[in-house]
């Protein structure tokens, strides 16, 4: 495998870069030095929120660009590099289907803030882990402001107890599973694919140049934008059908022992 032409690795965080205790190795940040050190770029892809991507990376956060809420926002250190909101008419009637819905909660997904309903502590127990800045309002139907998203979480599975009520909602909506416990649902063209593709074009960077690494169905997208795409062994199975490569879970360094040999390539 010649990796020498690689010019950007996208990485998604759950499941891909962070191990399952949600923590970024010490290794991986000797790496980024030394792929910086070589001028290749690099993007942390994920369904959290802007701040909770920063957080996990703070040592380096002002050398990367951060494709956030599965795409539907991007920034590079102060600049905003893409926003794609969720369309104004479609909130009150996604809340709407939900509200049918039983054992779930709702997140609405701003920019800097997320909204819930504070109905259940153990859930934002949970929420506190991807969702850092957010705020509790009596009625999400009542919040005027922009939403890139709405995530849904649901305790046990979101393949099976969410996206079977909001799957009819594909074509007009993005409706995305997520994670085990998330599905997400955003405006059509707000997913790491249509971010990545944008990026690409900004930096003048071909899937040949490309490295990308994900586990869930919300890293599809972006997997086809890459020749160098990798499921990890932790991966869902459509994601293991459309990455071209596999590598070690996330939890035995399975991204890092791929940027090793990339470095290798590049010595």
């Amino acid at each position: 495998m010649d990796l020498s032409n690689i010019k950007m690795v996208v990485t998604d965080m759950d499941g891909t870069l962070l191990n399952s205790n949600h923590e970024v190795s010490s290794r991986f940040f000797e790496l980024f030095e030394q792929m910086k050190e070589r001028g290749i770029i690099f993007i942390a892809a994920s369904g959290r929120q802007y701040h909770s991507i920063v957080d996990k990376l703070e040592p380096i956060k002002d050398d990367i660009i951060v494709i956030a809420e599965n795409g539907a926002f991007a920034m590079q250190r102060t600049t905003e590099l893409l926003a794609t909101p969720l369309p104004n008419d479609a909130k009150n009637s996604v809340l709407k289907i939900l509200d049918t819905v039983g054992n779930i909660h709702p997140v609405l997904c701003g920019k800097h803030n997320a909204y819930i309903k504070s109905d259940s502590k153990e859930f934002e127990a949970k929420l506190r882990e991807y969702y850092t800045d957010y705020k509790v309002v009596d009625d999400l139907k009542d919040f005027d402001g922009e939403i890139l998203k709405i995530a849904i979480y649901h305790f046990e599975s979101s393949e099976k107890y969410i996206y079977p009520s909001v799957s009819h909602l594909e074509g007009s909506l993005k409706v995305k599973v997520s994670g085990e416990n998330w599905v997400d649902i955003s405006s059509p063209n707000a997913h790491k694919g249509y971010a990545l593709q944008k990026m690409q074009e900004r930096f003048n960077i071909t899937p040949a140049e490309t490295m990308v690494f994900g586990d869930y169905n919300n890293d599809l997208e972006m997997l086809a934008l890459s020749d160098f795409s990798f499921a990890m062994e932790n991966a869902h199975p459509n994601v293991k059908k459309a990455a071209k490569f596999e590598t070690l879970n996330n939890d035995e360094f399975g991204v890092e022992t791929v940027l090793q040999k990339l470095i290798d390539s590049h010595i």
